[in-house]
């Protein structure tokens, strides 16, 4: 929608962002991040959970995207392919935390990890919002991707964070687009069984 939205406007297309990229067109490459730069922070803050990290992995995944971009064939959309890029990014930085065991074992003081940021019990940023209810409520659904299986997480991020399309998701994850769908019916589940088991029954107002 919003690319439809800036071709009526006369803004470029991706295609012809991506032909003066290549034609060594550094304001055109400016343009491509200020346009996908919030969807990429946005999906890295809900894959890895702390906006240090995000941040880092977003400017990690438009580096790979500029000295990739010869390599991009155009059969699937660029923003389809950026987000490939975007999940694997992620997932190599999940994979790292977890071989250093990454945020185990930490005080809720505050005390500095060895690696990696602050423990922060509540942050500013994208899931921060001015209502307490509204906050304590993206915080449950926060940690409740955190407790889903990465193969769950990852469409439910997709689908219902980020409101990329099946086919897209497909192509994203190289799965068949059934699988994406039974898959995402699965995680879905699982999420809704995981927040029934956090949400205390006095917080619930009736």
């Amino acid at each position: 929608m919003l690319l439809s939205i800036l071709s009526v406007l006369g803004g470029p297309s991706d295609d012809n962002l991506v032909a003066r990229i290549r034609d060594g067109d550094l304001h055109a490459f400016s343009a491509l991040v200020r346009r996908y730069q919030d969807r990429v922070y946005g999906l890295c803050l809900r894959w890895l959970g702390d906006g240090a990290g995000a941040e880092d992995t977003a400017q990690e995944v438009f580096v790979a995207l500029y000295r990739s971009l010869d390599r991009f064939r155009g059969e699937s959309s660029l923003s389809t392919w950026i987000f490939r890029i975007t999940v694997n990014h992620c997932k190599n930085r999940k994979m790292s935390r977890e071989r250093r065991a990454w945020g185990r074992h930490v005080p809720l003081d505050g005390a500095q990890w060895d690696e990696g940021p602050e423990r922060q019990v509540a942050a500013d940023g994208p899931w921060a919002d001015a209502g307490a209810e509204q906050s304590h409520a993206e915080a449950l659904v926060r940690q409740g991707l955190e407790a889903l299986s990465e193969e769950h997480r990852q469409v439910i991020v997709l689908r219902d964070i980020q409101d990329l399309d099946y086919d897209e998701i497909a192509a994203i994850l190289d799965l068949p687009r059934g699988t994406v769908k039974s898959r995402l019916h699965r995680a879905r589940a699982e999420l809704a069984r995981v927040l029934r088991n956090r949400i205390d029954p006095g917080d619930v107002k009736v």
